[in-house]
């Protein structure tokens, strides 16, 4: 089936997954408004776009200046108020090394934290009620989380954290959406790891120059991803090797599995 939704925010739209998706979604006639803190990239990215059936939009923020977060929402909804998914994409990625506690960087710590996780909530708390006051037309939140939220690597427990702290969320705000019989619907995207900037020499200079050639090619990710995303069962997207070897299709049924039973359990008591 197709896409089912008409206008899109994608928040990390200015780079790697943010702007691949944001650009399938235009090439699909999906309107889109891209939000990023960087805008040359966003001025980039309306100019690459500005031809297409659909309309692009962008915007200027940070999310993690979290006090202008409601503030955020609201404008975004004034200017669109036909916004019918919200795509939830920024993220930053830190090597984290306890064998040398002095050398841990905890500003960095937080910072991962508060971008990759705690942002996350302010943000879900602050557009849901605009999807919601939608009723009964269907609209969603999609959440890229990773690979990595179920099962760690060692050069960044704290990024996997984080996922995994995300992930757990994720899994009961759709359960309590759905016990409501809420319009919103709670997608969440697991990619692998993908070439991007995300793992450059910029940003964690302890991979050098290897660090852009690791993972998925970002065009294979993209197409795989818009696949699962466009497909009837879409509420979990996993990519690649996050289906088979990152236990996704194993083990991770079976954990949801439980989880469903100790959900009944809890009503029952």
């Amino acid at each position: 089936m197709p896409f089912e939704y008409k206008k899109v925010l994608v928040l990390g739209a200015t780079s790697g997954i943010g702007w691949a998706l944001a650009s399938k979604l235009v090439e699909n006639g999906i309107s889109v408004v891209a939000v990023g803190r960087r805008q040359a990239n966003l001025d980039d990215f309306a100019k690459q776009h500005s031809k297409g059936n659909a309309s692009v939009d962008t915007a200027v923020f940070d999310i993690t200046k979290l006090q202008e977060i409601p503030g955020f929402a609201k404008d975004m909804f004034t200017k669109h108020p036909d916004l019918d998914c919200i795509f939830l994409n920024s993220g930053m990625q830190r090597h984290l090394d306890w064998t040398k506690p002095d050398e841990v960087d905890l500003e960095a710590v937080d910072l991962e934290i508060l971008t990759n996780y705690t942002s996350f909530l302010h943000l879900t708390k602050a557009f849901l009620p605009y999807l919601q006051k939608q009723a009964p037309k269907p609209t969603s939140m999609i959440y890229t989380t990773s690979g990595l939220a179920l099962v760690p690597i060692l050069y960044c427990p704290g990024y996997c954290s984080t996922k995994a702290a995300l992930h757990h969320h994720i899994l009961a705000l759709r359960q309590q959406m759905k016990d409501a019989d809420s319009n919103v619907k709670i997608i969440e995207l697991f990619p692998p790891a993908v070439q991007t900037e995300l793992h450059d020499a910029k940003h964690q200079p302890q991979l050098g120059d290897r660090g852009k050639d690791i993972g998925m090619p970002l065009n294979e990710f993209t197409d795989e991803a818009w696949a699962g995303l466009s497909a009837e069962d879409n509420e979990q997207v996993p990519v690649q090797m996050v289906k088979t070897m990152m236990g996704f299709n194993g083990w991770e049924q079976e954990r949801q599995e439980t989880a469903q039973k100790m959900w009944a359990f809890m009503k029952q008591q």
